[in-house]
């Protein structure tokens, strides 16, 4: 086959390149140029999309003797990625811009090229398999649960699935560092990418003020009780307990926790920790790799990259899911993505819309 692999410049991307030469393949590097801005040095950029990282990508290909190329795709990645995450935050919605990428730049703006371009499919670095069973190729976890990456690329569809290689999901993480130690690649130890690549020193509040403006409002209880003030309910996530500058104790001393974020009126709604639980989830945008569940069925469902995955009864109607929870679980808010297993397969994703205390 000739594959494109998508080379960020870590160690995860570069053994995935050797990985799939090894297997015979004709492979060609491509590293993505996600930022019109890119930072020099790693040290000024928390991200993967640095001048230093499309180096190092280069230096790697190098060494294993492939064609290498940077396809610019900052302005999709801008309207795709960053718009969308800004839209999101304003709507009162928590994204998960990783998950977007995936979705629109490298399994589809990436892909896409690269089909049109001849190739057969394009390679990751990241930490899944795909496993071919009795209706076409499935998306399973990582043998290293620490680093498993199937979540974030629950939005694949069957296509996409057919076209995708991830070539490091049967190794740990260690194991790939010292492959890539042995093979003689420089990024061996070159620490992983880590937060939102676009957001260069970690301050997403401050990130956001900048683009959506500071605008102050009320702070209320679950009784509408005003007991603080804002500067712009976009910086509010549910389930977030610091950082909330509360003016008004509630008279028992518990702890309070954002509950609700209603941007039209721009209100922050603060409750105790019971009032945060949740074990009823709608979705929309679903995806499902393969034919999507009919009836009432039980799968596991995730709410989070690397968190615990919840028992669940789960009804598909048309493009959208309803997942009941066996049990509460808090800190869950719209705009988040839902992604359902079987086992160690990926059934689906959605985006959830709403949320509610079933019982």
């Amino acid at each position: 086959m000739r594959v494109v692999a998508a080379m960020s410049g870590g160690v995860d991307s570069a053994v995935s390149a050797a990985r799939m030469l090894d297997a015979g393949h004709e492979v060609v590097g491509v590293h993505l140029a996600l930022s019109q801005s890119a930072a020099t040095l790693r040290e000024s950029a928390r991200g993967c999309c640095t001048i230093e990282d499309a180096g190092d990508a280069r230096r790697v290909a190098d060494k294993l003797g492939i064609p290498f190329y940077v396809w610019d795709m900052a302005q999709r990645f801008r309207e795709d990625v960053v718009d969308d995450f800004v839209a999101e935050y304003r709507a009162g919605r928590t994204p998960n811009p990783c998950l977007r990428c995936n979705e629109r730049i490298k399994f589809a703006a990436l892909l896409d090229k690269a089909l049109a371009l001849g190739f057969d499919a394009v390679a990751t670095g990241h930490y899944a398999q795909i496993v071919e069973g009795s209706n076409g190729r499935e998306l399973h976890r990582a043998v290293d649960m620490a680093k498993d990456q199937s979540y974030v690329l629950g939005v694949l569809d069957a296509d996409q699935l057919a076209h995708s290689f991830f070539p490091l999901g049967d190794t740990t993480k260690p194991d790939i560092r010292k492959e890539a130690a042995e093979r003689g690649f420089s990024v061996a130890k070159k620490p992983d990418s880590h937060d939102i690549c676009f957001i260069a020193d970690g301050d997403t509040q401050g990130w956001l003020t900048q683009r959506l403006g500071a605008e102050t409002g009320p702070i209320v209880d679950e009784t509408g009780e005003v007991v603080g003030e804002h500067e712009g309910a976009f910086a509010y996530t549910i389930g977030q307990r610091r950082g909330l500058g509360l003016k008004v104790p509630r008279a028992d001393g518990a702890r309070r926790f954002v509950i609700d974020v209603q941007p039209k009126t721009n209100t922050v709604v603060v409750g105790t920790e019971e009032l945060l639980g949740v074990d009823e989830i709608h979705g929309s945008h679903t995806r499902w790799p393969g034919p999507p569940p009919v009836g009432e069925v039980r799968l596991g469902a995730q709410l989070r990259a690397h968190g615990e995955e919840f028992p669940a009864t789960v009804t598909a109607e048309g493009d959208d899911v309803v997942v009941r929870l066996d049990r509460r679980t808090r800190g869950v808010a719209p705009g988040q993505s839902v992604v359902l297993y079987e086992s160690t397969r990926v059934v689906g994703s959605a985006t959830i819309t709403r949320t509610a205390r079933a019982r």
